[in-house]
Order: C-alpha cells, then structure tokens, then sequence
C-alpha cells in the first residue's frame, strides 16, 4: 500500500483543521467529500462516535440518524461496532447477503424516497491514542450486489484510514 496521502484525505485535512468537535454541518462536508470521491451519495456514508458513557455508538452523520437512536456496543452483529472494538478495518463486498442490524437502513433519509439496502460497505475505526473512539463507513446501496456498483478494496481502505487519521483530531476527549 502507498503513503501518499490522497487528494480526498488533504481536501479533509484541510477541513477539520484547527477542530475539536466534529458537529453535524463539519460532518456533513466531510460526508460529501467522501460521497464525491467515492461515487455515492451522501446517505451512503457515515461517521459514528462512541457516545459519552462508552457503551454505544451514535450516529454524527447522516444527521438524520442521530436522531434516530444509537448502536449497543454488545451488539454482535453491527459492522461498525467490531469495527470499534475490535479496532481493525473492513469491507465486506457480499454485505447485503451478511447477517447485520437492518432497523437504520429502513429510515427513510430524503423526502418520498425509500432506501435501498447496503450490499457493500467498507469501515475503518477513527483513533486515538490507540484506541478506537468512532468509526468511518461508506457503502454501497442498491437493488442488488451488482447494482449497487464497484467492490470495495484495499485502496478504499487506505483512503479512509488516512481520512480517520485527520478526524482523529474532532474525536479528542474534552
């Protein structure tokens, strides 16, 4: 794999520069950076952060889902919640056909429209001081495996680990 940051993780370095909180509007800049680089739409990718007491993870983006509710870090089957404990990187381009929590992919994110369900995903744990504090994920929404688009790989998960490394800096205690 290349160190070579790319144009993607700069544009969101530049971004968060000088944050401490990564709030929903900062959010939503960094998702539509990500949704342009990666062909999708801004629905399809999100960032959680553990919440204040530790035991679940809360949705920053899509905004719509922060309202909604959150995710139990006993969960067994959340992508995003190994991805936290477990503090490793993972897509999953057969994810549609996976066992996973489906409740916040049935939330209707714009007006009239209904959702379809993710067949592939890519997530990548946000760090701090060694320890995962939030997690980063696109995926890739669609009637099928195949209509949802191209497979994630290795190259997708350096981006978003470099990007990870810049949000690092939103995600420090207070």
């Amino acid at each position: 794999m290349s160190t070579q940051t790319t144009g993607v993780a700069r544009v969101i370095a530049e971004m968060v520069k000088g944050k401490t909180e990564l709030d929903p509007e900062l959010g939503g800049q960094v998702a539509g950076a990500l949704a342009k680089h990666f062909k999708v739409s801004t629905d399809e990718v999100a960032i959680l952060r553990l919440a204040p007491r530790g035991k679940q993870l809360e949705f920053v983006v899509p905004e719509k889902l922060a309202n909604i509710g959150t995710i139990p870090l006993t969960s067994t089957h959340a992508l995003a919640v190994r991805t936290v404990r477990d503090g490793r990187s993972e897509f999953v381009n057969s994810f549609g056909s996976s066992q996973h929590p489906t409740v916040f992919e049935g939330v209707r994110l714009k007006r009239g429209e209904t959702s379809d369900p993710i067949q592939k995903i890519v997530s990548v744990p946000i760090q701090v001081g060694g320890k995962a504090v939030g997690a980063i994920q696109v995926s890739r929404k669609g009637k099928s495996a195949g209509a949802a688009g191209a497979d994630f790989g290795a190259a997708d998960v350096e981006v978003l680990t470099q990007v990870a490394a810049s949000l690092a800096a939103c995600f420090q205690p207070k």
